[in-house]
């Protein structure tokens, strides 16, 4: 497929999301877990989300559970966490793979588009792909990047 706006996932609710609906935002996409050691990350993901969300910034979480197993729980469990304990009102999707043959089409997408260091596989548990406005430039930043790291490139693109 040709852009980020062809795609579709499902919310942790189930109801489909059409990522044809972001063209002309920016977009945060991050693979999150929420019994890892960066799962901290939310409370900043969470900040970002509240300063740029009037200005065109749309976050979202994919929860998935290949790394170390540490996002076990149902997708209502994890949404649930994520809101209980960091506050967080971006979107939560359903749990995916991001990496492997059942790998999420976006996982995918966003992957060959933004290659990572060495191989293109995800790594770890909040990798993070910051999307411009047009949907054709897109960053891609490492799980020890923290959320507030991110700024000054958000900043760019807004």
């Amino acid at each position: 497929m040709g852009s980020i706006y062809d795609y579709k996932a499902l919310t942790s609710n189930g109801k489909e999301y059409d990522f044809k609906e972001l063209e002309g935002k920016v977009i945060l996409i991050v693979n999150t877990a929420s019994k890892c050691g960066f799962t901290p990350q939310f409370e900043g993901l969470e900040a970002l989300n509240q300063k740029y969300k009037d200005r065109g910034l749309v976050i979202i979480g994919f929860p998935c559970n290949q790394f170390g197993h540490q996002d076990p729980g149902s997708d209502a469990e994890i949404s649930g966490f994520c809101k209980l304990n960091y506050g967080v009102s971006f979107q939560m999707m359903k749990k995916v793979d991001v990496n492997g043959e059942n790998a999420h089409p976006i996982f995918k997408y966003l992957k060959k588009q933004a290659g990572g260091f060495i191989t293109s596989a995800i790594k770890w548990n909040f990798t993070k792909f910051l999307i411009s406005r047009d949907g054709k430039k897109i960053e891609r930043y490492s799980p020890i990047t923290k959320p507030e790291k991110l700024e000054k490139d958000i900043e760019a693109l807004l």
